[in-house]
């Protein structure tokens, strides 16, 4: 592989600045490398999977309007051609095909990633006692994290061949380990 897990963090810091774009970076990385286990070839894919959900939005806080064209091009210039086609994918607006789990995955996984994330915000207990029944309860209420594709949640599950609530239910269990670092622990957390 040309990048190492720490030169796309350094890359991602350079383009990004907030805290939340980086949390949601970072909970994409996590997911993702635990979709490397599930969905892809295990620990031969985890580190470009995770390096893929660090980067998809990188270049989105500089140049929203050049999304993701500058993060797909720096990916392309470093040799990395599977994780520039799947950041590519991941943006619908450009309909690149789906061409191997990854980009599949990376789809699936970003936007219920967010959303999930927003659940767990407005939860007592945050994301430790978060369930599928829930989310798909906040998914129908348009008004809820309303900037969340509801359709690229629906559709990547669809993409993975996995139910919808067994996806929820896998990213759920991916995050909750890291709930102190990602800030999902809940509004009664102390």
């Amino acid at each position: 592989m040309g990048i190492t897990r720490d030169e796309a963090w350094e890359k991602l810091c350079e383009w990004t600045e907030t805290d939340s774009l980086r949390k949601h970076a970072r909970a994409v990385e996590i997911v993702m490398r635990a979709a490397a286990r599930r969905y892809g070839a295990g620990d031969a894919d985890v580190e470009a999977w995770g390096i893929a959900g660090m980067l998809h939005d990188a270049d989105y806080e500089k140049w929203p309007e050049e999304h993701p064209k500058r993060i797909v091009a720096w990916l392309r210039e470093q040799g990395e051609e599977a994780i520039a086609h799947a950041v590519s994918a991941h943006y619908t607006k450009w309909d690149v095909p789906y061409e191997t789990a990854l980009d599949r995955a990376l789809l699936a996984c970003d936007e219920l990633t967010g959303f999930i994330g927003a659940c767990a915000l407005v939860r007592p207990e945050g994301i430790a006692t978060l369930s599928p029944k829930s989310v798909k309860k906040k998914l129908k209420d348009k008004a809820f994290a309303a900037k969340v594709e509801r359709q690229e949640v629906t559709a990547g599950a669809e993409l993975l061949e996995a139910d919808l609530g067994e996806h929820i239910q896998f990213v759920v269990d991916a995050l909750r380990p890291h709930a102190a670092e990602l800030g999902l622990e809940g509004t009664g957390a102390e």
